[in-house]
């Protein structure tokens, strides 16, 4: 999902801490024994709770891999909810270890806030969600509409830029959370909700007559979500980025929580460099060398994570699209570990 420039609260923070972030992100953890771990409020299939209050999504597994890698067990974070609005000044205030919460990866983010995205885990764009009975067919056709729109993202300003180069007029009515903006839809306070297109799909079905929406076809921005550390701390920024390309590069090489067993005795150099830390790869990071298997064994590699949450395995049935590999028709690539 998206966090928007216009945080000037946010800011201030990144001043005080410029130059002085935690170098020792990998020790405080260890100390605590757990990851504290920032997520959203509620998002179906990127991280909510379920009934038992159990947290699940893409997100919340890309958590999950960064406690297997550093502590041994997936089981071992704390997950905090925050706001679009809240979710940087936490990281920045060391409140988390980790930001995995639908972020999207922008210049004035990595540049101004005092905090680093470690890669990309989710390749999104913004679109539109409309009753049917509106009668549009694309987003070209709503001009004057009242639009439904989540505070502290890159929404707002994607939606000003595209209405203004359209040269088209709307009306915005902002809420703090994407459950307000779904309930603001849904009681007809706008005409259109927009967001993230996984965002809509998710919101989507939570609506009870969900077959009189539709998704219009525009996607009218780029929206690289991934995990944000904060600036200033190499070796955590390497651990958090390093989670994501093994579970990415497991995938590239066969490798799953299925087979990873049998893969430790695999003759692929790649394989055991990944499996088995051959050449002390885990070592290079500061963790012991089985820190991918442990990920892997526990939580899975990328493929996995996409289909039990927002893939086929899931309600939402999103396609992977720009998110499969990049021999398979998509953009996800990760650099060898070697």
């Amino acid at each position: 999902m998206k966090s928007t420039p216009i945080l000037v609260a946010a800011a201030a923070v990144a001043a005080l801490v410029a130059g002085a972030a935690q170098a020792a992100t990998l020790d405080d953890v260890k100390s605590k024994g757990v990851l504290s771990c920032g997520v959203s409020t509620g998002l179906p299939g990127f991280s909510a709770p379920d009934a038992n209050k159990n947290w699940n999504g893409i997100d919340v597994d890309v958590c999950r891999a960064i406690a297997a890698a550093v502590l041994g067990d997936a089981g071992k974070v704390k997950f905090t909810p925050l706001t679009a609005k809240e979710r940087f000044t936490a990281l920045q205030s060391g409140e988390i270890d980790v930001l995995a919460r639908n972020t999207t990866w922008t210049h004035t983010r990595d540049t101004s806030l005092g905090l680093n995205f470690t890669g990309v885990h989710y390749y999104d764009g913004q679109g539109f969600l409309v009753t049917k009975s509106l009668g549009v067919k694309s987003a070209k056709e709503l001009d004057g509409a009242a639009v439904c729109i989540q505070a502290g993202t890159t929404t707002e300003l994607n939606l000003a830029d595209y209405f203004r180069f359209n040269k088209m007029q709307y009306k915005a009515v902002v809420f703090d959370t994407s459950e307000q903006t779904l309930a603001g839809f849904e009681a007809n306070r706008c005409d259109v909700l927009t967001s993230d297109q996984s965002q809509l799909y998710a919101l989507r079905t939570k609506i009870k007559n969900a077959a009189n929406t539709v998704v219009l076809p525009e996607v009218i921005s780029k929206e690289p979500l991934g995990p944000v550390v904060r600036q200033g701390d190499d070796q955590w920024f390497n651990i958090v980025k390093w989670t994501l390309n093994a579970m990415i590069n497991a995938e590239e090489l066969g490798v799953s929580s299925k087979n990873v067993d049998a893969k430790k005795s695999d003759k692929n150099p790649a394989v055991a460099r990944l499996v088995v830390g051959t050449g002390d790869m885990g070592k290079k990071l500061g963790l012991d060398n089985d820190w991918a298997y442990r990920i892997l064994k526990q939580v899975g590699n990328y493929s996995e994570i996409f289909e039990r949450n927002v893939g086929s395995g899931s309600p939402l049935k999103i396609s992977r699209g720009l998110n499969a590999l990049w021999n398979q028709g998509g953009i996800l690539y990760a650099p060898p570990i070697r």
